[in-house]
């Protein structure tokens, strides 16, 4: 088996989402599809590798937020099988609830950043539950239930190495800061953390996070990681007890997450690409939300 990263480039710019290519026997499986606004990008990446995208067969997406699974349905309509949640399976089948969603959110930006994403034939998605295995070539992938980030979110797991989503948070290559991934509008501490210590105690080798690439001081990052999920709670909590409404709760928010990125070697311009991947607005909105929400 070979494990091939591959950057999206999103919005012209490195090291903001990845899809992973695994090689095994005479068979390509994709896990993360990107947004439809990259698939000529992720294709081209494909073909870079000497490889040849009809031998695609398996794509397994962890949760159905566009930049995960916004080129999904393409892929579906080549003839590979799509897995997935359960709870995210309609949303591949018929994504225009979804769309109408982002594009209340984006309004103009929503075609220049995301693309399209086209709906998979509803025979060409598989379900996987907690704990269900897929033959991909020589190799078996294992589905694990992960809510925390999103309540439809799976973590992939091959051999001693897991593909996280979402669940591990956001970490640029070579840099210590990790930010938090907290859309709306699921953004649940208590099984985000369950996730993150069962990820933990299982002792992988390797994480490969969605944003970005490859992981391997796995404890230290997964058990920073937990941590970071209390204190951004934590913190939105207080402000909201104290009364802040939803523009100072993002105004304190990216403040106080500039500052601690600052502090671990963060530059500016990584923090534009931090922000342009992983939104600290967006966050405030989504630990606010479930604060709002009594958790």
């Amino acid at each position: 088996m070979r494990i091939h990263t591959l950057d999206l480039l999103f919005q012209n710019t490195p090291g903001l989402i990845a899809a992973y290519v695994i090689e095994s026997g005479d068979e390509l499986t994709l896990i993360e599809t990107g947004p439809g606004s990259t698939l000529e990008t992720l294709r081209a990446g494909i073909h870079g590798l000497g490889l040849d995208e009809k031998k695609v067969r398996h794509v397994l997406v962890t949760h159905v937020h566009l930049d995960h699974a916004g080129a999904a349905g393409w892929w579906a309509l080549q003839g590979a099988q799509v897995y997935c949640h359960a709870n995210a399976a309609r949303h591949l089948i018929n994504p225009s609830k979804l769309i109408a969603s982002a594009r209340m959110i984006y309004q103009e930006r929503m075609d220049s950043l995301w693309g399209p994403m086209l709906p998979a034939p509803a025979d060409k998605v598989t379900v996987l539950n907690d704990g269900d295995r897929v033959r991909v070539g020589e190799v078996e992938v294992i589905g694990w239930d992960t809510p925390g980030h999103a309540r439809h979110h799976l973590a992939f797991i091959i051999g001693n190495v897991c593909f996280t989503g979402d669940v591990a948070g956001m970490r640029l290559p070579g840099t210590e800061y990790l930010s938090v991934t907290a859309a709306p509008p699921q953004f649940e501490p208590v099984p985000y953390v369950a996730s993150v210590e069962r990820l933990a105690a299982a002792g992988f080798e390797k994480l490969y996070l969605t944003h970005f690439g490859e992981v391997t001081d796995v404890s230290d990052h997964l058990l920073g990681y937990r941590q970071r999920i209390q204190d951004v709670h934590e913190a939105v909590k207080a402000d909201h007890a104290a009364g802040a409404d939803e523009a100072e709760i993002r105004r304190r928010y990216a403040e106080r997450e500039h500052a601690l990125a600052v502090s671990l070697g963060i530059s500016e311009a990584d923090w534009v690409r931090l922000e342009a991947g992983n939104n600290t607005a967006m966050c405030a909105d989504g630990v606010r939300l479930c604060v709002e929400k009594g958790m």
